[in-house]
């Protein structure tokens, strides 16, 4: 790991405007400082989608700062665990990183409602991920 007590995350989607976005506010929603989180998109949006800042305010976590960004080799390299949701084989791949590939159903162009579910998905995995990160503080 980059370094030895902290864990670093890079969310990785197709626009950065949702799912990856999601994820990442989760993960440092629920982790604070002891994990790195990063996120990112093969070919970025110009903003979040709408719909899922608000369900995600729905849940106490406000994105609406929170701009996508492109992905870059980098990132990847600066990260521990890579998670791809839809980006295929945009992703750079590097020796010693363990991906995940979350598959997670595009929330772009779709409303609140559609959201929520892909929300309550990414929560779920997010909570599992943590007690793999830092089982001994779960």
């Amino acid at each position: 790991m980059s370094d030895a007590t902290k864990p670093s995350v890079l969310f990785v989607c197709v626009h950065n405007a949702g799912r990856s976005q999601m994820a990442a506010a989760f993960l440092t929603h629920l982790a604070g400082d002891r994990i790195e989180v990063r996120s990112a998109g093969s070919a970025p949006a110009d903003t979040v989608n709408p719909a899922v800042v608000a369900a995600m305010n729905e849940v106490g976590i406000d994105i609406s700062a929170q701009t996508p960004k492109v992905l870059t080799t980098e990132a990847v390299q600066a990260s521990d665990v890579v998670i791809t949701m839809g980006c295929g084989d945009t992703c750079p791949v590097f020796p010693g990183k363990q991906y995940l590939d979350w598959t997670l159903e595009d929330p772009a162009g779709q409303g609140v409602e559609a959201v929520r579910p892909i929300r309550d998905q990414i929560e779920s995995r997010i909570q599992g991920l943590l007690g793999e990160l830092l089982p001994e503080q779960n």
